[in-house]
């Protein structure tokens, strides 16, 4: 039991977990900011661009609420709202893959190949006597 509970503590314990669970942390908190921008910034002036069409609301009743049953609605304005926060968060992650890939090939990048150096000048010396031997 000791041995379980000390591999769970390591397991748990980890850099990538703790990584990971921020990263959800965050994530939730960003999925809250997308979706306030969605429904209070771009939806009203788009509702009102097509007439004042909240989406919201927008839906076809497919059986009246009779009593004490509730109709039921194909909502889908609300699905649209949705897509549109879908496609926000998506092109927000894209972006934030492609900053992060292109921060990894810089680093990566292996540096520019030096020239190599000027031959000192006993190396000069050395080389334009083989060649002088070379050509007798």
């Amino acid at each position: 039991m000791s041995n379980m509970m000390q591999e769970f503590k390591e397991f748990a314990l980890k850099g990538d977990m703790m990584d990971m669970a921020i990263g959800i942390i965050i994530g939730g908190a960003f999925g809250k900011v997308v979706s306030s921008l969605v429904n209070d910034i771009i939806m009203p002036p788009l509702g009102v661009l097509l007439g004042g069409v909240n989406f919201t609301d927008l839906g076809i009743v497919l059986k009246a609420a009779h009593g004490e049953t509730a109709a039921v609605v194909w909502r889908y304005g609300a699905f649209i709202q949705t897509l549109v926060d879908f496609l926000i968060v998506a092109l927000a992650v894209f972006f934030v893959v492609k900053g992060i890939n292109a921060m990894r090939r810089k680093e990566e990048a292996p540096p520019a190949p030096e020239a190599p150096p000027e031959p000192s000048a006993e190396e000069q010396l050395l080389a334009e006597i083989r060649d002088l031997l070379k050509a007798r």
